[in-house]
């Protein structure tokens, strides 16, 4: 399991730098709510008869399920959810009965759903603090797998249920904090994994019929990753990836009769994943290029690549095989536009459109590029970063900016399409997405350099692309801020705690104020995961408490002396409510310009649109007066 989540030198940059070479000009504007009328549609899942897809959509300002016509384009909703968000999972094979996923409020406890065509609904899964992840459809697609915590908290044991009566079966009672990665078609191997730190862990093959579990994993050095990509349809071999004696991952052909093995596909980045069509005619493979998504296509039998189709605008960032193997619904991703879905003939290689999400109120001229850069850092290592510049910034028009830090603390900044940041943007904010040491996508030596050394080694990468923007002639350099969520939020406390000088607004989205608590309270089903965050952080529970104190920016509010703007989900499971009561009641004891939002119906982020248009209308406000420092909107002069 990859990590939770939650620069004075030459740059050199790696993709052509389209807003650079364009002259300066003046855009329009366009409001927060502008900005959400831009529809996010996710999932794909054919139908019986390959006519309609099962997706979900926010449309309604809250994500539902809707079938997708693949003839007219059209959007049909299934559900109509106004409190929590609803998301497609499946059609049940053979019929139009869908199964859906749902949480409470954002509390992370998912359950599966079953809504038939007349519209009854029956939650499949309804322990109280149950909470299930859909695993797929046997061969015969007459059984749902699925794992469930509802027997015992900390761990997922496997389970099926047949689709005549939807009553549970226990396939594996996990007691050893095993997590399920893959079930071969006849049901006899289950491969499992077990994290021993957040980028080490080990993978076993269990035996269905002779109860036998065999460690599959072989790493000498302790340094890498194993995780199951998936059976051969007749179950002779298992592909997983692996980063054993390679700093990427890549794709290991595994023969289950004698144990042995073959590098099957390897480049130069990461794999992420790999999948095998309904009647392994193709098999597909993603990577992750330089932040970017990259697809590949291929006829199974022979390995031969097959071109994908050419595109006008965007790169293709995901793909469903269809199950005749016929047609194959393309995520087409861009940085203007949230993703949009097309539909591929496989045997016509007609190529259609099937959504347009980009709100016609916004004309796509006047959002911008993703720009991949690096900088060099404090000592010397190249750090990648995702760079937006706005198109009205120059020498004579100089403009502020945002280093933004994701989650994690091993996540990574993608380029594609992000509303928040392109409004930001939009109203003259420069913004460079750093992926400081520790990040993931750019090679295991790299996601390992800040193992417990958070908040420092990693946070200088921070503090020296703020540098890089400040080298910028378009940047105003007594006008560059910090913002961050989850462990990016931690991040930019610590930035303004750490760096006072540097960051002249920090802006904390549910960030980790007091590691202690934040490792101590973590929800009860990562469990199986607590070692290798402790491996990672520090055990709260010994000496590394010191340390763990040290960096928590509660211990450290006295030097809070920056404006500060903290947003906060009142249901967040991962970074509690009291994380961010704290924080801000001890900057508020500096004098400290503080704002804080509180949401009481989310979690771990925010989902619905009216609390995403008010997280980020807050936010360019507070920029506005004490980053930008311009008059309300509205006040007379």
């Amino acid at each position: 399991m990859r990590k939770l989540l939650f620069i004075l030198a030459a740059s050199v940059v790696l993709a052509a730098c389209k807003n650079e070479t364009k002259a300066p000009r003046e855009v329009k504007q366009y409001t927060i709510e502008q900005f959400f009328q831009t529809e996010s549609i996710g999932g794909g899942s054919f139908n019986k008869d390959e006519s309609k897809v099962l997706v979900n959509s926010n449309r309604s300002k809250i994500f539902n399920v809707y079938e997708l016509n693949l003839a007219d384009t059209s959007l049909t909703a299934k559900t109509n959810s106004t409190v929590e968000s609803f998301f497609a999972v499946d059609y049940v094979p053979g019929t139009d009965h869908f199964l859906y996923s749902a949480d409470k409020g954002g509390n992370e406890n998912d359950h599966i759903y079953l809504q038939k065509t007349e519209g009854t609904v029956k939650d499949l899964t309804p322990g109280e603090k149950e909470k299930a992840n859909f695993y797929g459809w046997t061969r015969d697609k007459k059984t749902m797998y699925y794992g469930s915590n509802v027997r015992n908290p900390q761990f997922f044991d496997l389970y099926k249920m047949d689709t005549s009566d939807w009553a549970p079966k226990m396939l594996y009672k996990n007691d050893s904090g095993l997590d399920v990665n893959s079930i071969s078609y006849n049901e006899r191997y289950i491969v499992l994994t077990r994290s021993v730190t957040t980028d080490r862990n080990e993978m076993y093959l269990f035996d269905a019929q002779t109860k036998i579990t065999k460690k599959l994993s072989t790493d000498s050095l302790g340094d890498a990753t194993y995780n199951a990509a998936g059976f051969e349809l007749n179950d002779e071999y298992l592909y997983y990836i692996t980063t054993e004696g390679n700093d990427f991952s890549y794709i290991v052909k595994y023969k289950l009769a004698d144990g042995t093995k073959e590098k099957f596909f390897s480049t130069n980045w990461d794999v992420n994943y790999m999948f095998i069509s309904e009647n392994g005619k193709y098999h597909v493979i993603g990577i992750n290029e330089d932040a970017r998504d990259k697809v590949l296509l291929f006829d199974h039998a022979s390995g031969k690549e097959i071109e994908m189709p050419k595109l006008e605008n965007g790169y293709i960032g995901g793909v469903t095989i269809s199950p005749s193997e016929t047609k194959m619904l393309l995520t087409v991703v861009s940085d203007r536009s949230s993703a949009n879905k097309f539909l591929y003939n496989l045997e016509t290689k007609e190529l259609k459109q099937l959504t347009k999400t980009l709100t016609p109120e916004i004309n796509s001229d006047d959002l911008v590029d993703a720009e991949i850069v690096r900088f060099k850092s404090f000592d010397g290592l190249e750090i990648p970063a995702v760079y937006y510049k706005p198109h009205n910034a120059s020498s004579s028009n100089k403009v502020p900016a945002l280093i933004w830090v994701h989650g994690g603390p091993g996540g990574q900044s993608r380029a594609g399409y992000n509303t928040s940041i392109q409004y930001f943007v939009n109203h003259g904010y420069a913004i460079l997405a750093v992926n400081n040491r520790g990040s993931s996508g750019y090679g295991k030596a790299f996601y390992k350099m800040d193992n417990q050394n958070h908040g420092d080694k990693d946070l200088k990468d921070c503090v020296w692309g703020k540098k890089w923007l400040a080298e910028q002639e378009y940047i105003d350099t007594a006008k560059i801020g910090i913002y961050g969520g989850s462990y990016g939020g931690f991040m930019s406390l610590a930035g303004i705690i750490q760096y006072p000088n540097e960051f002249a607004v920090g802006v904390d989205v549910f960030g980790v104020a007091n590691w202690m608590r934040t490792l101590k309270s973590i929800p009860p089903y990562w469990e199986s995961f607590r070692k290798a965050l402790y491996d990672e952080m520090g055990d709260p529970n010994t000496a590394d408490s010191v340390r763990l104190k040290n960096i928590s920016p509660l211990y450290n509010t006295e030097k809070i002396k920056t404006p500060l703007l903290v947003l906060q989900g009142a249901n967040d499971p991962r970074v509690l409510q009291v994380e961010s009561d704290e924080i801000v009641a001890g900057a508020k004891k500096n004098g400290t310009p503080v704002e804080y939002v509180l949401f009481p119906d989310e979690g771990h982020g925010f989902v619905k649109k009216e609390n995403q248009i008010k997280s980020a209308n807050e936010t360019l406000k507070f920029l506005d007066k004490y980053l930008k420092k311009e008059e309300p909107k509205g006040k007379l002069n």
